[in-house]
């Protein structure tokens, strides 16, 4: 706690005020128990979550939808607070959606990262009192440069390019390690895979996740829960099935667990 201390009084040096509720340094946790995974391949970007939502040691829910589409190119993968991060979402889908109506043209890819920067700054008292933190990876097409982007956030806005790949909660110290490796001496990096190849990789990380972390879900075939894939190329953002998800993990990730 000694660190988090200098780190609320670097805040107060640069000038940030906390809001009445938010009062730093009270023993809250920030927390970002989840998984959530962002990587080019070749067609474009997948972006990948597990689905399971807990408070401290207790899963809550299981079918939780952590990638949310927010217009036909770009997705926010959400780790943190899930009601501010579903507020942070609605209020970037109707942004973008006033923005194209209005000015019969979409919002600049640039401004869309500016927009999420924009909420996250304004929930730092909120994020610092241990209510509201939402630390998500964005990916999205650039429409005017033709090429799939991907960047990741910190609780202050700060916004940062994963230039092949990022990561963000829990669980994500395990699966940045293995991208690391799989991209640097893998048989063919990341963004050569073919779109098949890409979400067998998505779904053996999230499962490697789940098996390190008690925070991220894996797999209940019983249930016919799988985690949540999109995929984003220049002809927009698809989401994977279950009924394809399905056969890839039966054939490609059971019997190597």
């Amino acid at each position: 706690m000694g660190m988090q201390g200098d780190f609320y009084q670097l805040l107060k040096e640069q000038g940030y005020t906390l809001g009445s509720s938010g009062q730093a340094g009270t023993g809250h946790a920030l927390t970002n128990a989840t998984t959530i995974l962002a990587f080019k391949y070749r067609d474009g970007v997948l972006v990948a979550g597990d689905r399971r939502a807990t408070a401290g040691n207790m899963v809550m829910y299981d079918r939780t939808d952590k990638v949310l589409e927010i217009d036909r190119h770009s997705v926010m993968a959400i780790a943190g607070v899930p009601a501010t991060a579903y507020e942070m979402v609605r209020i970037l889908e109707h942004s973008f959606k006033y923005y194209r109506r209005t000015q019969l043209q979409e919002l600049s890819f640039d401004g869309k990262l500016r927009a999420v920067s924009k909420l996250l700054k304004e929930n730092v008292p909120a994020a610092l009192a241990g209510t509201g933190a939402v630390v998500p990876v964005f990916a999205g097409y650039d429409m005017d440069q033709g090429s799939a982007k991907i960047y990741f956030y910190d609780i202050l806005g700060a916004e940062f390019e994963g230039v092949e790949y990022a990561v963000s909660g829990s669980g994500s110290p395990t699966i940045r390690g293995i991208l690391h490796y799989l991209n640097t001496w893998g048989e063919q990096p990341l963004n050569a895979l073919p779109q098949e190849q890409a979400m067998v990789q998505a779904l053996r990380l999230l499962a490697s996740a789940a098996e390190f972390d008690s925070a991220t879900g894996g797999v209940n075939r019983e249930a016919s829960l799988y985690p949540v894939i999109k995929l984003i190329t220049g002809a927009g953002v698809q989401t994977v099935l279950d009924a394809t998800l399905k056969p890839l993990y039966e054939s490609q990730v059971v019997r190597y667990v």
